[in-house]
Order: C-alpha cells, then sequence, then structure tokens
C-alpha cells in the first residue's frame, strides 16, 4: 500500500515543476518535503487535531451521549406510531389481567 502511495508521489514530482524563483515559498518543493517525512515516519503518521469536534460540530462527549443505549430505546419509541403504542399497552394489560 504505501509502495502505491509512493510511486503515485513519484509520479507527481515529476509532473509539479519546481520554481526557482520562488525561493521559499515554493509549492512544489514543499509538498516534496511534506511528503517525504510522512514516508520517513511510516504509515502510522498521526496529525494533531486542532478541535474537539467532527465537521458536524459534535463534541466526542455529545456523540457518547446520543449513541447511548437508553438514548437509543427512546428514540426507537418515538418511532412507534400511536396505534402500535396502544396495541403494545392494551396486550400488556390483557397478559397481566390473564396470569392473575
Amino acid at each position: 500500500m504505501a509502495a502505491t502511495r509512493y510511486r503515485r508521489f513519484l509520479r507527481l514530482c515529476e509532473e509539479w515543476p519546481v520554481e526557482e524563483t520562488k525561493r521559499q515559498r515554493d509549492l512544489g518543493v514543499f509538498i516534496r518535503q511534506r511528503v517525504a517525512q510522512a514516508f520517513r515516519e511510516g504509515e502510522n503518521t498521526q496529525y494533531p487535531r486542532l478541535k474537539d469536534t467532527s465537521f458536524t460540530g459534535v463534541t466526542v462527549q455529545d456523540c457518547k451521549m446520543i449513541l447511548a443505549t437508553d438514548i437509543l430505546k427512546q428514540m426507537e419509541d418515538m418511532k412507534k406510531g400511536t396505534w402500535r403504542k396502544l396495541r403494545e399497552r392494551f396486550y400488556a394489560k390483557k397478559s397481566e389481567e390473564d396470569s392473575k
């Protein structure tokens, strides 16, 4: 996998010219340096997170709360229609009366 990426990078370098007139600010040189550094560090290069949110703006704590089992159960109950809720209550009462 890394070998394929590196070959693609080399192909990109061949096609992307380095402009000598832009010393210290050439994008081609910058990209070459950053990619070479990343390949030296290996596949597990980690970049620091600048914010504690995702692209949606939801924090990790909010995601954990939303995905908690209790919340998911409540949301599932909210999806049920009125007739289904009444039917479940009716059958629950009926089974209680039958057991007496």
